[in-house]
């Protein structure tokens, strides 16, 4: 996907530039290869981790799963364009119509779909949404849905399947995450000319604007995840690394670079899976595991 949008602007938020800092690397490990193009990663608390798989020569997708053990099998077949992935309750929710070609044609065939964890019955919660990449779910049951190519960035999904435009300064969106504790949602663009990880309220206005260093579309902010803490954790999908920014201080520093294409990052969950490594998907297929140094 490519593209440049324009410059952001968040009016009321503060701004703070995320000064690169020391940062001691994280250990890596390889825990799985071979799939097609990896877009997002969910764990099913089960001990599996949930995968987003593309097919980049337009072909269909799947949400793939892979076990702690190493098996593997699949949760939802002939997906197109599967994207973002949440996890609640005795559910698993994706995206569909994740592609360049339904951003740049303006289709909005993308859904919300559902998959029952325990019956494997597949649904859809949601219809009419153009190229919906990033899912977060907000504590009262709505989703919010991003696009990174285009304009309408984020909309919003009630539990009736209406939508509506939500936090409509920010342009270029891609990964979410909502960070509960603080009833927020997290936000990172991907093409616009400076790198922004936003924090947004649940009435979708800004909190804070932090940027990165770099120049946007090398960094290719992709998707995201929140710490306990409240720290960030971004897949910077072009530069190939990992950046952890303080969303309150706009210090940042890259705990993993050397990454292709690394696409998405979610805390490990559930048996087999450690709570305090992150598991970082890529396009090139493959599932890493990211150690903090002791």
């Amino acid at each position: 996907m490519t593209g440049v949008t324009g410059a952001l602007v968040l009016p009321g938020a503060a701004t703070v530039s995320a000064a690169p800092q020391a940062c001691a690397p994280w250990s890596r490990e390889v825990v799985a290869g071979g799939f097609g193009a990896l877009e997002n990663l969910g764990f099913d608390g089960r001990g599996n981790v949930l995968l987003s798989e593309q097919d980049l020569g337009g072909g269909p997708g799947a949400v793939r799963v892979l076990g702690a053990d190493g098996t593997r099998g699949t949760l939802a077949n002939e997906v197109d364009g599967p994207g973002g992935i949440v996890v609640a309750g005795a559910s698993a929710y994706f995206t569909t119509g994740n592609t360049a070609t339904a951003a740049l044609s303006g289709q909005s065939s993308g859904t919300i779909d559902a998959v029952d964890l325990a019956t494997g019955v597949r649904s859809t919660v949601a219809r009419g949404l153009t190229m919906p990449n990033g899912l977060a779910r907000l504590a009262n049951g709505d989703f919010v849905v991003s696009k990174d190519i285009g304009g309408g960035s984020m909309t919003r999904v009630d539990a009736a399947g209406n939508t509506t435009p939500f936090a409509t300064a920010l342009t270029s969106t891609n990964g979410l995450a909502f960070d509960a504790p603080r009833d927020r949602l997290v936000v990172s663009t991907t093409f616009d000319p400076t790198t922004v990880i936003a924090a947004v309220d649940t009435a979708g206005t800004p909190i804070t604007r932090t940027e990165l260093p770099g120049f946007g579309p090398l960094n290719s902010a992709d998707d995201l995840t929140v710490d306990t803490d409240g720290t960030a954790y971004v897949a910077l999908n072009v530069a190939g690394a990992v950046q952890r920014v303080d969303l309150d201080t706009g210090t940042s520093c890259r705990i993993a670079d050397g990454l292709p294409l690394v696409s998405s990052v979610r805390f490990g969950s559930g048996p087999g899976w450690d709570p305090n490594s992150l598991y970082a998907t890529s396009f090139l297929g493959t599932v890493t595991k990211l150690t903090p140094p002791a």
